[in-house]
């Protein structure tokens, strides 16, 4: 019985024992839970404070640096706007000077503004005498278009003489239905007939505005003696050679245009102011000015 007692009294102090064992490791652990959060929690409050330390700390540098490197800008812009206002008052001076001496001693307004009325004058009487000139070369044009005109008038005349009206047969130019005779059947009643071999060069060469032989002519005119020379060996029209020159104007002859010069020269007119007289009139105001301020000094 005793034996019985002390194996059942062994058997209950293993289990008491085992379960003391194992509610000693869940207590264990449950403590070890509780420090491991406790612990972690305050190493978390821990990096947190320090995170705001370390964001006050930047936040406080940082203003401190862009206060300073404001205040590096707001510098170089106060000293850049003074510079430029300076700059441009220097300037302004500069221009206010630069124009007194140049008006002064360079360019004197009242000078140029005397030599432009001047100049003014001067361009009006030109332009008054070039449109003289130029109603004086139109008139001379007009009348020589009108000698050449009845000249030429003339000439018809004179080669188509055939053509008068006589008392037996009416002429071309005098229609019998007509109320007054035609001006060319006028020209033909004063015009006196001569025959071809009696009209001599020198009245042929008026007759067809051509100059007298004693001017000098020319390979393509009627009065040359190469053409003279063929007409009167040979009673065909001979065509003249090719010229070497280029003629004068279009369709002009050479012969007409050699009258024209003789008769109606052309005039020039010239300026009497010379290009360098605004150049030469400063020289001489400077030297002026110069002078008055070497006596005064």
């Amino acid at each position: 019985m005793a034996e019985l007692r002390l194996g059942e009294f062994l058997k209950e102090l293993y289990d008491r024992s085992s379960l003391a064992d194992e509610k000693r490791e869940e207590e264990n652990q449950a403590a070890t839970r509780i420090q491991s959060w406790f612990r972690a929690y305050k190493v978390r409050a821990y990096l947190s404070h320090l995170h705001k330390k370390a964001v006050i700390i930047q936040k406080i540098w940082r203003g401190f640096t862009a206060r300073a490197r404001f205040r590096q800008m707001v510098k170089a812009a106060y000293f850049i706007m003074k510079m430029n206002f300076y700059e441009e008052m220097a300037v302004r001076i500069q221009r206010r000077w630069r124009g007194f001496s140049v008006r002064k001693y360079i360019h004197n307004f009242y000078a140029r503004k005397r030599y432009l009325e001047r100049l003014s004058i001067k361009n009006e009487q030109v332009r008054r005498e070039l449109g003289e000139l130029e109603e004086l070369q139109r008139r001379e044009r007009d009348c020589l278009e009108r000698v050449k005109e009845q000249t030429a008038k003339f000439y018809q005349a004179h080669r188509s003489h055939h053509l008068l009206s006589t008392k037996q047969c009416p002429g071309v130019f005098n229609s019998p239905f007509r109320e007054a005779p035609h001006e060319m059947e006028l020209l033909l009643r004063q015009v006196k007939y001569q025959a071809p071999a009696r009209l001599a060069p020198k009245d042929r060469a008026v007759l067809l505005g051509i100059p007298a032989p004693t001017a000098p002519s020319f390979p393509g005119t009627l009065g040359s003696s190469w053409i003279k020379a063929r007409t009167c060996c040979s009673p065909r029209p001979i065509l003249p050679p090719i010229a070497s020159k280029k003629q004068q104007g279009l369709f002009r002859e050479p012969g007409e245009v050699w009258e024209q010069r003789l008769c109606f020269p052309e005039l020039s007119l010239r300026l009497q102011t010379s290009y360098t007289h605004l150049e030469g009139a400063q020289n001489e105001l400077r030297q002026h000015e110069l002078g008055r301020l070497h006596s005064t000094l």
